[in-house]
């Protein structure tokens, strides 16, 4: 892949020399008016959303932990659904 302007992506490569790494991705939605999408992802969680963090947190704990024991490929058939 490639840091398509991602900065910590960008650092990331040079700290390594190469972009050949694993990586997980993060759905942040598109609950967002266009152009603001930094704002959007740098902004607090919402009061309605606050409820839902721990059933997300836990999920995300099973996806890193699967990523780490299973690898990549059975990983993102396991959850991209």
């Amino acid at each position: 892949g490639s840091a398509a302007g991602h900065n910590g992506l960008k650092h990331i490569e040079i700290t390594l020399g190469h972009s050949n790494y694993a990586r997980l991705r993060f759905g942040v939605g598109d609950n967002f008016p266009k152009g603001q999408q930094v704002d959007y992802v740098l902004s607090g969680f919402d009061k309605d959303e606050i409820p839902e963090l721990p059933a997300l947190i836990d999920r995300s704990i099973e996806m890193i932990k699967s990523f780490t024991t299973i690898g990549t490929e059975l990983t993102m058939t396991k959850f991209n659904k």
